[in-house]
């Protein structure tokens, strides 16, 4: 039981940086659940907070990522925002990802599960464990290897849709390069690899902004 609650009380973190690693680009949180409610309080809590273009993002789906995120900022002791300032700024990331998950439905994005296999072994072995040990953990957190599968295959997608929209904004000059070797004292990869992500992020954050603009969004949030 000792070992199972050790494994229970780490996973969290350890998970979320271990997409974070795998899906580069893709900063925006992922959506995994943390806690399962029951039947009466999903009815309770099951209204729309927000309609994003034909889409919804459900109270309870805010509810379930409040959790996750509250989690995961304790985990790491983090020190929680104002409960109405946490409340805006995860509802905003979830408009932000079904903003793209539309886009990569229309687009036809597809990731083969040869690909999506790969990447969950290698989140269950950067937590230590095997894959049927990262199942077991998962179930006892209230979770199943199904629903993160689902979770992580959309993630993915969301990668690429960033990769193919935002990658080619990216462009490098030489002098940049050596400007930056310059005054770092980094060899010409090192340049490359950290002006790249500057750049891709840069250009990510613009993208957002621009896509959010475009779309139909009609926040429903009460004040609490």
């Amino acid at each position: 039981m000792k070992e199972q609650h050790t494994m229970r009380s780490r996973r969290t973190p350890l998970l979320a940086a271990g997409l974070a690693m795998a899906l580069g680009l893709a900063v925006v949180p992922f959506g995994i659940q943390a806690q399962e409610f029951s039947s009466s309080q999903r009815q309770s809590l099951d209204r729309i907070v927000a309609v994003v273009n034909e889409g919804a993002i459900m109270r309870s789906q805010l509810e379930d990522r409040l959790t996750q995120v509250r989690s995961q900022m304790d985990a790491q002791q983090q020190e929680l925002p104002p409960a109405r300032a946490l409340r805006e700024q995860v509802l905003e990331r979830m408009i932000l990802e079904e903003i793209q998950w539309q886009m990569a439905e229309e687009s036809g994005l597809t990731v083969e599960d040869t690909e999506l296999n790969r990447q969950v072994r290698g989140i269950a072995e950067n937590n230590g464990m095997s894959l049927e040990q990262f199942a077991d953990a998962l179930e006892a957190d209230g979770l199943t290897l199904a629903g993160v599968r689902e979770e992580i295959r959309r993630e993915m997608a969301l990668r690429q849709l960033q990769q193919r929209r935002v990658g080619s904004r990216v462009n490098l000059s030489e002098r940049e390069v050596e400007r930056f070797m310059e005054q770092e004292g980094a060899t010409r990869d090192q340049a490359q690899q950290a002006l790249f992500q500057r750049k891709a992020n840069e250009e990510l954050d613009a993208w957002l902004r621009e896509i959010r603009s475009q779309a139909f969004i009609d926040k429903r949030l009460d004040a609490r």
